[in-house]
Formats: structure tokens, C-alpha cells, sequence
């Protein structure tokens, strides 16, 4: 659809595009009246603003969950599949415009949103399913007079903590699971991306999902206060975030006076490592769709590439290649393969990782320069020294080092020397070295021939300080759910 003046984003349905938060099926404003701008990363040119909430408005949105939740954990899981179902429906009918607001807001090309989109409604199919699913167990008692089941039960109230890089996906694979369960949630949107969640709140709304299930509370100055208050509010008895190291010790912290029950998706430092019986042209598409997703901005994108010597040459050029022909540019250009970093303080950091790997030796093969606003050049850097600063800490950007290693057990010690460990990823085609390195690795989730992990259906965690709890796949639901053991006694004479 055409753009204009009334509708810069060109949107089919342009009730999608809400500009207020969303408390008990009410769209409100900040109690002070206060709003936060947010911009187009693309340009800079501001897209809308939301209101600039608090504490305050933050109680209330728990206060409403809690009131529900009442209601609603008592619902059928039959009726809560329905309710996902239905939004799973809703998400592909409205694609094209959720995908604009998607690029709109965060940058990345509009074919990559709308791929984000059909990722985020695979979390409502998946665990519409996962509803039904949730099953309990009975348990054999050594008295003959006793009976022991198990049934599992939503946990309550739970604290949706989610960030900017996929303003769709990381809600859904949260809020998803939590209303298979039967929970009610408080969601604090990124700053940087609120306009995602209240459209998918709208849609929930159409889904059928009762009002105070799913609330929206937007806040950029609040940030902090806010993440407190639904941490330490007795209230609620989960938080999932998704974020970094840094502040998830942070809220961990702030969350033990209750000991919530948490789940934390945080830093990653993925190795991507090629061995040399791999296939190259295969090495090559993998780390080009694994490092260059989102520009980079993905958690689980590789950020230390390692290349065994006698490939080092060959896998080193053909990358470059491949990167060299990328064309950068707004998301909404239908040329554009890569868009901007999100702001400024993105395109600095990896400006200090290129600066700091040239400076230690390494070769810039394509790249290495920022641009206009915040885009920076996709780049390939050759022989970076270990001790850059790019091995030690995530980029988050569009940057490909890559680092020249002799053996399997060298390799190994480079990956695992790391205080996080969410991803990983090697390719191979010795079956023997497959499963030494799959199993060395110290990371929640391997890839092995494949730079591309992420799915609804697998169990989606780190280890070490990457994290702990588990999103998607089986798993998934358990983390909004208790286990509650019921013994019946007096069974044992008619």
C-alpha cells in the first residue's frame, strides 16, 4: 500500500498502529500525560510516541493480571489453544503490516520482518498445541492406601521483560507459552520498539483473549524503576527477560526478596568455527546468514569466527566476497539486504572493535567504516589476534573476525574461553569430530552444518552466564507452569 501524510507506513490496517498503552482491554495514557519519541533507526526521522509510564501505572497493570488471572487459569486448555490459534491466524493475515512496523521501528529490511513475524506466529501455533499438552503423571506409593498425582498449574502473574533486536518474536515466545499455561502478563516493551507489542496486543484482543490477560506498559526514561517494581511486587511470581549479562544480575538480583521463579536469555559470545574437511561453500553461506543476520544484532549470531589454517585463505575470501555485494539501506527498500544498527552507541562499539583488531594485526578485507546516521559497513576482518577485544565481548554488529587456529583441541579452549555460552557452531564432515566438538562445547544449543538454529519447536537457552530457564520447544511451557503433588489417603479398605 502507498504511503502518505495520514499513513507513513503505507499500512493495510491502520487500527494496528496504537500509540497508547494497553491495561485491563483499555488503550491508556500515561497518568501525567507524558510521552517518549521513537525514531526510525533507518533515518532518524521520528515514527510516533507512547506514553512515558511509571510505577505507578505499572501496579495497576499487576493489580489487573493478578485480578484476572483469577478467572482465566481456570479457563480449558481446549479454550486457550483456540484463543493462540486464532492469534497464530490473525499474525498471517495482518503479515505485511506487522513486518512494516516491524522495519519501521527497529531497521532490519522488510523481508527480514516479515520473516521475524512468521517466527513470532510460530510461538502461538506451537504452543496453542503445547496447551493440550500439559500433562500430569501418577506416581506408584508403597502404602496401599494411598494415592499420589501430579498436576501441573499456571504459576500466576508474570513479568514479560523483553528487548529491541525482535520486537515480535521475543514476545511471543514468552507471552505464548505463559497463556497455554493459563497466566496473565504485564509486559514492558522496548523502548526502542513499543509499536510491535501494542499491535500484538490489538490482535490478541481480536483473538478472543479475555481482557487483563495481556497488558502493555511503555516506558523509556522508566526503564529501570519499572523493571524494579516487577521484580520486587510480590504479585507476580515469574519474570522472563531477555537481555543482557549485566542487567540480568541485575534483576535476578532485585528478584531474589520474592524468589520468583525466572527464566534469563542473556549474552552470548557464539564461536563459529571451521574445520578443515568442512564444506566451504556451505561454511561460507552459514556464517554469512549466522554473523549478518539483523546486521548483527542477534544473541546467538556467530561473534568469534575460526578457521583452521589450510582453509583459512579460501574461507577468508570467498566471505568477503559474499559480504562485498550486501546492500545496505533503509529496511523499506526492497534492494536493501542489510539495515542499521539501532542507535549511535551500536555503531560506536563496533567502531572500537574494528579500530581495536586492526590495531593488533588484523586485516580488514571488506568494510570497516561507518556511515551515515547509524549504519556501518559489513565487514571482514583476517587474522584477528585472540586477545582482541571483538573475542571478549559481543558485538552486536556487523563485524566478522575471524581468527586463524591449528588443531581441534586449540579450537576448543579459544570457543570455551568465555564467561557465556549461548550458541555455538562448527562445521564438519568427520562424524567422530562432530560429536567430541558438539559435546565440548560449552554452550545451551549447537549447530553443526548450520548457521541457523532458531525455532519454535527446540528448547532455547544458554549456560554459564548466558543464562538459565528454557524458551520453546516442550520445555517452554514448564517455565510458567508449578508442579503441585495431591496424595489421597484412606483408599485402602472398601
Amino acid at each position: 500500500m502507498a504511503t502518505s501524510a495520514s499513513n507513513p507506513l503505507g499500512l493495510k490496517d491502520l487500527s494496528l498502529w496504537k500509540t497508547k498503552a494497553f491495561i485491563g482491554g483499555k488503550w491508556v495514557d500515561a497518568k501525567d500525560g507524558k510521552t517518549f519519541e521513537v525514531d526510525d533507526p533507518g533515518n532518524g526521522n521520528i515514527i510516533g510516541s507512547v506514553p512515558e509510564m511509571g510505577v505507578e501505572e505499572t501496579k495497576e497493570a499487576i493489580a489487573v493480571a493478578a485480578q484476572t488471572f483469577k478467572t482465566f487459569s481456570t479457563t480449558t486448555a481446549k479454550s486457550r489453544h483456540d484463543m493462540l490459534v486464532k492469534l497464530f491466524q490473525l499474525m498471517n493475515e495482518n503479515a505485511e503490516d506487522l513486518a512494516r512496523i516491524i522495519t519501521a521501528e527497529n531497521g532490519k529490511p522488510l523481508a527480514d520482518a516479515k520473516g521475524e513475524n512468521t517466527y513470532s506466529a510460530s510461538f502461538c501455533e506451537w504452543f496453542a498445541g503445547e496447551a493440550l499438552r500439559t500433562y500430569g503423571d501418577v506416581i506408584p506409593s508403597a502404602n496401599p492406601g494411598l494415592r499420589n498425582l501430579v498436576v501441573k498449574q499456571p504459576i500466576g502473574v508474570c513479568g514479560i521483560l523483553t528487548p529491541w533486536n525482535f520486537p515480535s518474536a521475543m514476545i511471543t515466545r514468552k507471552v505464548a507459552p505463559a497463556i497455554a499455561a493459563g497466566c496473565t502478563v504485564v509486559i514492558k516493551a522496548p523502548a526502542e520498539t513499543p509499536f510491535s507489542a501494542l499491535a500484538l496486543a490489538e490482535l490478541a484482543t481480536r483473538a478472543g483473549i479475555p481482557d487483563g490477560v495481556i497488558n502493555v506498559v511503555t516506558t523509556d526514561k522508566n526503564t529501570a524503576a519499572i523493571g524494579k517494581e516487577i521484580c520486587e511486587n510480590k504479585t507476580v511470581k515469574k519474570v522472563s527477560f531477555t537481555g543482557s549479562t549485566r542487567v540480568g544480575k541485575i534483576l535476578m538480583e532485585q528478584s531474589s526478596s520474592t524468589l520468583k521463579k525466572l527464566s534469563m536469555e542473556l549474552g552470548g559470545n557464539a564461536p563459529f568455527i571451521v574445520f578443515d574437511d568442512s564444506d566451504i561453500d556451505a561454511a561460507v553461506e552459514g556464517a554469512v546468514s549466522c554473523k549478518f543476520r539483523s546486521s548483527g544484532q542477534t544473541c546467538v549470531c556467530a561473534n568469534r569466527i575460526f578457521v583452521q589454517s589450510s582453509v583459512f585463505p579460501e574461507f577468508a575470501s570467498r566471505l568477503a566476497e559474499k559480504v562485498d555485494k550486501f546492500k545496505v539501506g533503509h529496511g523499506i527498500d526492497p534492494d536493501t539486504t542489510h539495515g542499521p544498527l539501532i542507535a549511535a552507541r551500536s555503531v560506536d562499539k563496533v567502531e572500537s572493535h574494528v579500530k581495536d583488531a586492526v590495531s593488533k594485526g588484523a586485516e580488514v578485507l571488506v568494510g570497516g567504516k561507518r556511515g551515515k546516521g547509524n549504519f556501518f559497513e559489513p565487514t571482514v576482518l583476517a587474522n584477528v589476534s585472540a586477545d582482541a577485544l571483538v573475542n571478549d565481548e559481543e558485538t552486536f554488529g556487523p563485524l566478522a573476525a575471524i581468527v586463524r587456529f591449528e588443531t581441534e583441541a586449540e579450537v576448543l579452549e579459544l570457543a570455551n574461553n568465555t564467561d557465556v555460552g549461548l550458541a555455538g557452531y562448527f562445521y564438519s564432515r568427520d562424524i567422530g569430530r562432530i560429536w567430541r566438538v558438539a559435546e565440548a562445547l560449552e554452550v545451551g544449543m549447537v549447530g553443526v552444518n548450520t548457521g541457523l538454529i532458531s525455532q519454535a519447536v527446540i528448547p532455547f537457552g544458554g549456560v554459564k552466564e548466558s543464562g538459565f530457564g528454557r524458551e520453546g520447544g516442550k520445555e517452554g511451557i514448564h517455565e510458567y507452569m508449578t508442579t503441585k503433588l495431591i496424595t489421597m489417603g484412606g483408599l485402602g479398605k472398601a
